[in-house]
């Protein structure tokens, strides 16, 4: 099979990270289709440059209409700022390319179902990252092998604390024009996204925003602020189609916490619980069998990859958030050439963007408000 030439659009902490991925994959995933680093694009050409040298992009564009335009491109990656993910994808699918986007898919939920019926017929797949850590495919796993029994309720949180920080650049992030939101977008896209792959679609949910500094001071403008008008933090309760009960809470206010992106499942036979910042273990409790065995300890999770011939390191040599792209990647060459493609796809970001959607109603009119899954 011949290589796939990539154009990645963004040169950001994403861009780094999905460069990373395409330089990698390859070397422990000998058998999926081989990529090219064909071309980089974006505005700032000082910062095109060093990544473009940093991970041997062969071309560097400041137009992507044009990198879209050009035969010899393949594949269109996304990470630019939401905002500009709809357009990008459109265009990309109508050329014939494959298409792959940071999440969340798009800043609404109008702009996600244009660019889910446009990349129909291309080969598709969205960012969500965390679903290849090791750790949330052993809870996958002992979820749908029963382990947990029936599952009563699930708890996840995303917690950061750089939001109060005044010394914070201005960025995309803090304007709902640009950005679609604040955290529902950023973070709880994340929880959601791991809580519909782990249990199912959510039925229905209430939810509420905070914003809680609407002003910011302005780094680059000692003395002045800026306004914000996105959400801080975000609180959901839900019901899962299931009948379990969920909650949700992310924010970027939690002082004390850099990136905790984390779950905990309770079933009638079992629980598992997840935290990122601790991302190669999995707290598990078995409620039958001995009584005197049947509290929470801690698993080691594998490495992904057969257990005699891992595609990283041999069992006890943790992984990190590099590999999580890595294998993302992986999976989705893979699913090219398959029968069924990789998850998740455009469809699943789509689910997702109801939630979030639904979210925001909620928040906005103060009620519970059903998904539509």
């Amino acid at each position: 099979m011949s290589a796939l030439n990539v154009a990645l659009i963004g040169y950001g902490f994403m861009g780094k990270a999905h460069s990373n991925a395409y330089a990698q994959v390859g070397h422990f995933f000998p058998d999926v289709r081989k990529v090219r680093r064909k071309v980089v694009c974006g505005r700032n050409r000082a910062g095109l440059e060093a990544l473009a040298k940093a991970w041997e992009w062969e071309e560097i564009e400041s137009d992507w209409r044009r990198v879209i335009e050009r035969k010899d491109v393949d594949l269109v990656d996304i990470c630019t700022p939401n905002y500009l993910h709809s357009e990008m994808a459109i265009a990309a699918a109508e050329a014939g390319k494959m298409v792959l986007c940071e999440k969340p898919l798009a800043n609404n939920l109008a702009e996600a179902r244009e660019m889910t019926e446009a990349v129909a017929s291309v080969p598709n797949f969205v960012w969500f990252n965390y679903r290849r850590v090791p750790a949330v495919e052993l809870a996958r796993r002992f979820i749908e092998e029963g382990r947990l029994g029936r599952i009563y309720q699930y708890r996840a949180q995303y917690l950061q604390q750089w939001g109060p920080d005044p010394s914070r650049p201005r960025n995309w992030k803090m304007s709902k024009r640009t950005a679609g939101s604040g955290v529902n977008g950023d973070l709880n896209s994340h929880l959601v996204d791991m809580a519909m792959m782990l249990l199912g679609p959510i039925r229905e949910l209430s939810a509420t925003f905070e914003t809680f500094l609407a002003k910011r001071p302005d780094p680059d403008n000692p003395g002045s602020t800026y306004p914000v008008d996105i959400d801080d933090a975000v609180l959901v309760q839900a019901r899962f189609d299931n009948g379990a009960l969920g909650s949700f809470e992310a924010t970027r206010f939690a002082t004390g916490f850099q990136n905790d992106n984390s779950f905990v499942v309770h079933g009638s036979r079992g629980m598992v619980e997840f935290h990122f910042e601790d991302m190669n273990r999995l707290v598990f409790a078995d409620a039958g069998g001995d009584p005197d065995l049947r509290g929470r300890r801690t698993l080691l999770a594998p490495s992904p990859g057969p257990p005699g011939a891992p595609h990283y390191w041999k069992p006890g040599h943790p992984l990190g958030y590099e590999h999580t792209f890595i294998s993302s990647l992986a999976d989705f060459l893979a699913g090219v050439d398959a029968p069924e493609p990789a998850k998740p796809t455009f469809e699943d970001g789509l689910a997702v963007q109801r939630v979030l959607a639904a979210v925001e109603a909620s928040a906005l009119g103060r009620h519970w408000v059903e998904t539509g899954l």
